[in-house]
């Protein structure tokens, strides 16, 4: 199933842009009489290019609804809203969604036995071309060969991936002239492709109504030196529109080419800083810079150990004179892990196996406390697009919500292969 689609994925990639014809509004059903103007699906229905939707290959079900499917659609770049319909005709149903690269787009969306539920969420999607204009040269991002075409491929290719856990009834995806959120950062923030790893940027999307866009940039391994030598920054730019956000978070990478002797905390770093900032104000939107979160690591009182407090003061030092907006994740992220204590923060981290935790990178729960954190940041900040938070939010890293009760179903991809960067504390 994957080596099919990353080598049809790769393939799309090196050629350029797809030129295949895709409608600007698409209908499915999963049921046996298909509403009027919806295109019936069954079980044999396998994407192919000349279709341009389908299961995708040795992923779909014999009985549509079994946990999970994964299903695709053609659809141009940029921002689509999906509605989709839950409900199994016979017994309760509990339907979770996730996007693209395991974006949480809905958690666990009850139904009664022979109810139908009915929800919108907004999935952007986005390929490698930069079309150029208003001083910048067009070209490509410098995807990372083969992470970003082959594990990474489904987030630059020209399908809308949907991963259902739970019995659907019918989707419809359609453009969606929305605000977006823009995401730079490194591995703690980008879209990890398999269990056990996961971001924070992964689940940001969960806590926003279907009024805004969340769009994820970021890649593992990466600095803000990085963001720009692979035009990631210029893709950003070259698309956004006046008033939309870019929420930027590096530190873990940029310490480990400081210590190689490229520069420092207070000096490079804050000036790489504000380069994205005038490039992302240039064009009307709103930079909000985040300090990085600290990695698992305490000392005999049970206290977290500090190893990125200088990337924390230098991100602080650098909102207040280029005046955006600063979450302090970095401050966050330790009441978090000591709420937890020295033993139960490792459920907040990846482990690759039995008897190992790496402590820089999380996994599917904590990345879910981490989005919440970044969201309450936002809210403190006063980022305008906070606005957009999902009703009855709230988060206090103190009081984090219990391992035990975190139900988000993981993703049937596994891939135990470390995150590209940061080798410290694994």
């Amino acid at each position: 199933m994957w080596i099919a689609r990353y080598l049809a994925t790769a393939a799309i990639l090196h050629a350029g842009a797809a030129n295949a014809a895709t409608p600007d509004t698409w209908r499915f059903a999963f049921t046996a009489t298909p509403p009027p103007g919806y295109t019936a699906v069954g079980p044999a229905t396998i994407y192919n290019d000349q279709t341009g939707f389908g299961f995708e290959p040795g992923s779909h079900s014999p009985e549509v609804g079994q946990k999970p499917f994964f299903f695709s659609a053609d659809v141009p770049e940029g921002n689509h809203a999906v509605t989709v319909t839950f409900g199994d005709a016979t017994q309760p149903s509990t339907t979770t969604v996730k996007a693209e690269l395991r974006r949480l787009m809905l958690e666990n969306v009850p139904a009664a036995a022979r109810a139908t539920v009915t929800r919108t969420f907004i999935v952007n999607t986005r390929t490698p071309r930069i079309a150029g204009g208003d001083g910048i040269p067009a070209g490509r991002v410098d995807l990372k060969v083969p992470r970003e075409t082959v594990q990474e491929a489904w987030n630059w290719d020209r399908r809308l991936t949907l991963e259902m856990h739970g019995p659907v009834r019918t989707i419809e995806i359609r453009p969606a002239q929305v605000p977006t959120i823009f995401l730079l950062g490194d591995s703690t923030v980008c879209d990890q492709p398999g269990e056990p790893y996961a971001s924070w940027g992964q689940m940001l999307p969960r806590f926003f109504k279907p009024e805004i866009a969340v769009a994820n940039h970021g890649e593992s391994g990466e600095t803000y030196r990085d963001s720009l030598a692979r035009r990631r920054l210029e893709k950003i730019v070259s698309v956004l529109r006046p008033g939309d956000t870019v929420l930027m978070q590096f530190g873990h990478n940029d310490q480990k080419q400081i210590k190689q002797g490229n520069g420092g905390p207070f000096t490079t770093y804050q000036a790489e800083i504000k380069a994205h900032v005038e490039a992302i104000r240039a064009r009307g939107g709103i930079p909000v810079i985040l300090s990085p979160m600290e990695r698992r690591a305490f000392d005999a009182n049970g206290k977290v150990i500090g190893s990125l407090a200088d990337y924390a003061r230098a991100a602080a030092q650098a909102a207040r004179e280029l005046h955006t907006a600063f979450i302090d994740l970095n401050a966050m992220s330790r009441p978090f892990y000591e709420a937890l204590g020295p033993e139960q923060s490792k459920a907040a981290f990846a482990q690759p196996a039995p008897d190992k935790t790496d402590n820089t990178h999380h996994n599917n729960y904590g990345s879910y406390e981490l989005a919440k954190a970044v969201v309450a940041g936002m809210q403190a900040a006063r980022v305008p697009a906070a606005r957009y938070v999902v009703d009855g939010f709230a988060f206090d890293p103190a009081r984090p919500d219990p391992v035990a009760t975190f139900s988000v179903p993981a993703s049937p991809r596994h891939d135990n292969e470390r995150p590209l960067g940061d080798e410290a504390n694994r």
